[in-house]
């Protein structure tokens, strides 16, 4: 195995961040308050479908990783659907630009999303198919396609 192959991984990855940040014009939820951040919405209900998106967007607007908390999210958020409601995201059905439109907004009215991830919604939680293509969709969202799961 050659050396020249070998991928480093970023020296922050799976802390929880120390330094603000920001995508566009949005400022993620500053480090003084992230901490706090993070325990409200531990403490946030997930008992019903409205409860978990609700939660999902508050961990979007607090964003504690420096980098990967969209495709972290949405696996956390699939595991919250499947444990409480049975249901996962077939994120295959969700339209990369409706998508990034909607989380934009979310924070400040979040109907939209709860609507495009509700007509996506299906029973099949154990569905191998399922869940690696929603891996590959997460990515596809954040602008990388150089690989797909099925070709790993």
């Amino acid at each position: 195995m050659a050396l020249e192959n070998k991928r480093e991984i970023y020296d922050f990855a799976g802390k929880v961040r120390t330094v603000n940040i920001a995508k566009g014009n949005f400022r993620f939820a500053p480090v003084m308050y992230l901490e706090t951040a993070l325990q409200h919405i531990d403490g946030m209900p997930q008992s019903t479908y409205d409860e978990i998106i609700e939660k999902y967007v508050e961990m979007n607007a607090a964003h504690p990783f420096r980098e990967g908390n969209g495709r972290s999210t949405r696996i956390w958020l699939d595991l919250i659907l499947k444990k409480e409601l049975k249901l996962v995201v077939d994120w295959n059905r969700v339209d990369k630009a409706d998508y990034l439109l909607a989380m934009e907004r979310s924070p400040v009215k979040d109907v939209e999303i709860k609507v495009l991830l509700k007509n996506a919604l299906t029973d099949q939680i154990y569905d191998r198919e399922v869940y690696m293509k929603g891996i590959d969709a997460s990515y596809y969202y954040e602008g990388y396609n150089t690989f797909k799961s099925e070709d790993l």
